[in-house]
């Protein structure tokens, strides 16, 4: 689904904003690289220190034909509170913010918050209802297509 999303939005011209990180981040990246549309990267740590490191490629990639940003300086590394710290700036330099699927204790649900704080609208896909991987969506109350596209 998070493929299938960011490849319609980048083929219509959205930039996709995610964090590089295995698995929902990296499908938006693959899928907007791969459609010849724009892909932001915002990285844990130092742009010097890409992480995760199993997605070195595929951020070296989005680096190339996209871009990549931090706040940390180069030599930072990723440590556990840098990632809250960087879904303020994820909620933030989207238009909208869709979650895609998102576990009872995601940090999804914590750029969601974030954009909401800042009156960015927020969807959400929540996948099968039977699913632990959906349990988080619970909170929040915007549905899908609420959301109005931002140029």
């Amino acid at each position: 689904m998070a493929g299938q999303l960011a490849s319609d939005l980048a083929s219509a011209e959205r930039i996709i904003v995610a964090g590089g990180a295995y698995g929902i981040d990296a499908a938006a990246h693959r899928a907007a690289l791969a459609t010849g549309g724009q892909t932001l990267a915002v990285m844990v740590g130092g742009l010097d220190r890409l992480y995760p490191s199993g997605n070195r490629e595929l951020l070296a990639r989005v680096g190339d034909l996209g871009l990549l940003a931090s706040e940390m300086p180069p030599g930072s590394a990723p440590t556990k509170w840098r990632f809250l710290a960087r879904n303020r700036i994820l909620g933030a330099l989207s238009g909208a913010t869709v979650v895609v699927e998102a576990g009872y204790r995601s940090s999804s649900l914590n750029v969601a918050a974030r954009a909401t704080q800042l009156g960015r609208p927020v969807g959400a896909v929540p996948g099968p209802v039977t699913s632990a991987a959906s349990a988080g969506l619970a909170s929040i109350t915007r549905p899908l297509m609420s959301l109005t596209p931002i140029r």
